[in-house]
């Protein structure tokens, strides 16, 4: 069985999305028709702009969409897929490939919610950081008992979680799990508390929304972030949807459940290979590819 996979917020690089483009005509024009619909030259910034350019999150949420569905449609004549899942915001483009909604649906989707994330994070001062080498029981409850707002937001991989929430508090709680045997405790260079209670203002702007696109029904399981189960039912899709921003990216459970469904291969759509080294994590004896 056949895993297509796409990922989120931090896979973006200068220069991504011109190799697509460059390559077929129907990818030039889904490039246009996404510059069209955002308003804005996001093509140029794509091929052209700077690493700053490309993390305002405004832009960098259509950015890894966009170059997502371009290598999607590059190699839709080759092979379906038989499950699909996304991590974050990649679920939006695990939607399209399963035909759940329109690449132009799901790129007004993921332009409002960058849109209301980056309103999110001016509100509140939020922070993320990367525990690696610890088990993630003991992240959570760390975090549970912590005296202060601090969640497990992103569960990735084996002995890799990353941590979000106030900012302060973010930083203090490293050096509590640096004492409790951490490998490592980064903090990362984003600029809120993604999948924690801090995203509320934007998940309600972002419901509104998904409530008013017309979703169709799947061409197979979509593995959803908040629960790592398959779904299928177009109401629970879009539940799962909103409740993504200010729930945990349960990723390791994901991969676990397509595995055990019968998944023997994963293919990777988007800028870099960031899923197909966590998929490894969880089996090595699996096959990996990226898609481009």
């Amino acid at each position: 069985m056949n895993a297509f996979v796409f990922p989120g917020q931090g896979a973006q690089f200068p220069g991504m999305g011109l190799d697509a483009y460059n390559s077929s005509k129907k990818i030039k024009q889904l490039f246009e028709e996404a510059d069209d619909i955002l308003g804005f030259d996001l093509s140029k910034i794509m091929f052209h702009g700077s690493e700053e350019e490309l993390k305002q999150t405004k832009v960098t949420q259509p950015a890894i969409f966009l170059h997502s569905i371009a290598e999607l449609y590059l190699n839709e004549n080759d092979v379906n897929p038989s499950l699909v899942a996304g991590h974050s915001l990649g679920e939006f483009s695990a939607l399209v490939a399963n035909k759940s909604m329109s690449f132009s649906d799901g790129l007004k989707l993921v332009s409002i919610r960058a849109l209301a994330m980056q309103k999110a994070c001016e509100n509140n001062k939020g922070g993320m950081a990367a525990i690696l080498g610890l088990d993630d029981k003991i992240i959570e409850e760390t975090c549970e008992s912590f005296q202060g707002y601090v969640v497990a937001a992103n569960f990735n991989c084996p002995g890799q979680v990353v941590i979000s929430g106030n900012f302060n508090d973010v930083k203090s709680i490293c050096e509590k799990f640096n004492e409790l045997g951490a490998r490592r405790s980064l903090i990362l260079p984003v600029s809120g508390a993604f999948h924690s209670q801090l995203m509320k203002d934007a998940q309600d702007e972002l419901s509104e929304a998904i409530n008013n696109i017309n979703f169709q029904n799947p061409t197979c399981p979509i593995y959803q972030n908040v629960n790592g189960k398959p779904e299928s039912e177009i109401r629970k899709i879009k539940i799962n949807l909103i409740n993504q921003l200010t729930s945990p990216v349960k990723w390791t459970q994901s991969v676990e459940n397509m595995l055990n469904d019968g998944a023997n291969s994963f293919t990777e759509f988007g800028p870099g290979k960031v899923l197909c080294g966590l998929i490894k994590k969880v089996d090595r004896e699996v096959k990996v590819q990226s898609a481009f």
